[in-house]
């Protein structure tokens, strides 16, 4: 079977001529040393590592799974020392904070990495993908006494970080948790409770293991307002910044799941733990969704990274499997990718991928505006577009990755049902994206109960104003015309829906049936932009080569034909309403 390919001819396509990386980051204060070459370079090396250092324990690591004994976990054969190479190699720091020992490289080249580890192995990136977004929380709330102590050995990947929010009552509703903190009397709180579903929550790579936990002060009100948050680490960390006593906490369990096998997802067990205060008490929710918008961002691109592998996988198997004749009847067996059906498939799961990634780099961009850039409205604009595409990322990159994964399966028949060729694992492995950090459908509630309305509709209607102008530009070359109008038309129908929606806010029934179609429908009209951005530049461009350039304009015009009039059928799905949805009583289903 052939190994994973990094994309990076296609990510340079997308950095230097798409998006115009060196006009857009490079003039960001801090950003200045950062061009398209350089961001190219630590890519092609970041790539290198996920090929061979990460890829060759996906299937192993899978295989032999987490264990646990006495409470503690020991991970897959070589998952440690591939964790210590990752560390040793500078890689957990690449666009953390350099105050605390971080590179500071922009989010696009972070993005990308993700992608790429998570086509790599998804249940590896994990590890440090949760401990980025604990990182972001204790820096956006903790007090700079906790910053000190804990983020330089966060950032550098020597400590991992964990989320503790789920308990086996509260799950999407964290308003009924039980989790208890009594204050002591040197400032810190001792932590009791049990959390379920803590992805790495326990690991055998050494160094520390830093948990944010939810739970409520003795005097808290019922709800999401009497929720705190608190950092727990698995070592209490001595004043000179060695690791000392074990801290009262211990894995129960390792849940037993349908995939992401190598990564120990676990019932954890807090029993008098030691943590301190992060931000505000009762206001722990709004610290953790920090952490929780940066995890979403980061499990759309593992959604995309895992369709990315099956579908290099899958025309690899496509151009090498020989079955059938020719459509004329003639010569045979000929390769199945010359099947109009297995070719469908193929360009489908190729369509929505490349897409995907120029959607991610785009919102990594704009993360990194509304950060950096001087001008505060610009500011201001960026972030509402991160705000606005958060859901859409988590929910439509996975729902896609999910769905390249099963028909890149379907490309190999029973070959891809069973283990040996790895598509069966990739299905698994995807499926889990589509429910953790928010489930697909609390993301398109998010989108449609609390983000179309933001700034009473004007955010929706800049971002389709920003679409409408690339479509409308000179730029758009004749060749493209018809994409371009297929993609106006979906627009046109997208901003209609979308003022149906905002006239019903007020409607819970009418979000909640419209919710999950129309967030496909944003996404796909989101694609279809970029693909006549990516087309456009292609078809210009002189640095890009043949094949890329044939591969841009054939699947810009096979998304447009082909995938983007499903949203002909979402629309009157919404536009239905709720009535049949909510109409069989629940006794009689």
């Amino acid at each position: 079977m052939v190994g994973y390919i990094p994309p990076i001819e296609d990510i340079s396509f997308l950095l230097g001529e798409v998006f115009d990386f060196n006009a857009q980051i490079t003039a960001l204060p801090g950003f200045e040393e950062v061009d398209t070459d350089l961001a190219t370079s630590v890519l092609e090396e970041a790539g290198k590592f996920c090929a061979e250092v990460l890829e060759p324990l996906n299937r192993s690591g899978d295989e032999e799974g987490c264990h646990v004994e006495n409470g503690l976990v020991t991970t897959p054969k070589g998952f440690a020392d591939a964790y210590q190479a990752f560390v040793e190699a500078g890689w957990g720091g690449l666009s953390g904070d350099p105050e605390f020992g971080g590179q500071g490289l922009p989010r696009a080249l972070q993005i990308l990495f993700d992608e790429m580890l998570s086509s790599a192995n998804l249940s590896f990136g994990l590890f440090p993908g949760l401990t980025r977004g604990a990182v972001e929380a204790i820096a956006h709330h903790g007090s700079e006494e906790l910053k000190q102590k804990y983020l330089p050995k966060m950032i550098s990947g020597e400590w991992t970080g964990a989320m503790a929010l789920t308990e086996s009552s509260a799950g999407t509703d964290l308003g009924l948790l039980a989790s208890r903190a009594e204050p002591l009397d040197n400032g810190s709180y001792a932590i009791r409770g049990t959390k379920i579903f803590i992805s790495s929550g326990d690991q055998d790579f050494g160094g520390n293991i830093i948990h944010l936990v939810l739970a409520r002060l003795p005097d808290a009100p019922k709800g999401v307002k009497g929720i705190s948050l608190f950092l727990a680490p698995k070592f209490l960390v001595n004043e000179d910044g060695s690791l000392g006593e074990r801290n009262r906490m211990s894995v129960g369990s390792l849940e037993h799941k349908m995939g992401i096998h190598a990564q120990p997802t676990c019932v954890m067990n807090y029993d008098g733990a030691i943590g301190w205060l992060v931000g505000e008490a009762g206001r722990g929710l709004n610290a953790m969704f920090t952490m929780m918008n940066a995890e979403r961002l980061f499990v759309g691109i593992q959604g995309l990274g895992v369709g990315e592998a099956a579908n290099q996988k899958a025309v690899a198997y496509a151009r090498e499997r020989l079955q059938g004749r020719s459509a004329d009847g003639g010569c045979g067996p000929v390769p199945i990718i010359d099947h109009a059906d297995v070719r469908k498939m193929l360009l489908t799961g190729r369509a929505l991928t490349d897409a995907g990634r120029a959607l991610g780099i785009w919102t990594a961009m704009q993360m990194d505006i509304g950060a950096r850039h001087p001008d505060e409205t610009v500011r201001q604009n960026a972030d509402g577009f991160v705000a606005l595409l958060t859901p859409v990322v988590k929910a439509a990159f996975t729902d896609f990755g999910f769905e390249t994964a099963v028909l890149s399966q379907q490309v190999f028949g029973g070959h891809g049902y069973i283990r040996e060729w790895d598509m069966e694992q990739y299905v698994r492995d995807a499926r889990i994206t589509q429910i953790y950090e928010g489930t697909n459908g609390v993301q398109a509630m998010d989108l449609v109960g609390r983000k179309l309305p933001m700034e009473d509709g004007d955010l929706p209607r800049r971002f389709f104003k920003l679409i409408r102008g690339d479509l409308t530009a000179p730029a758009v070359p004749a060749e493209l015309e018809m994409v371009s109008a297929a993609v106006g038309e979906a627009l046109a129908r997208l901003e209609k829906l979308t003022e149906y929606l905002l006239a019903k806010d007020a409607d819970l029934e009418e979000a909640g049936a419209a919710a999950t179609d129309y967030l496909r429908f944003f996404a796909l009209v989101s694609f279809g932009w970029l693909w006549v951005r990516m087309a456009s530049k292609a078809a210009a461009s002189v640095g890009a080569s043949s094949w890329l350039k044939q591969r841009k304009l054939s699947l810009a015009r096979f998304f447009a034909s082909r995938l983007l009039p499903q949203t002909l059928a979402l629309d009157a799905a919404v536009r239905s309403g709720a009535a049949t949805v909510m109409a069989l009583d629940a006794d009689v289903f």
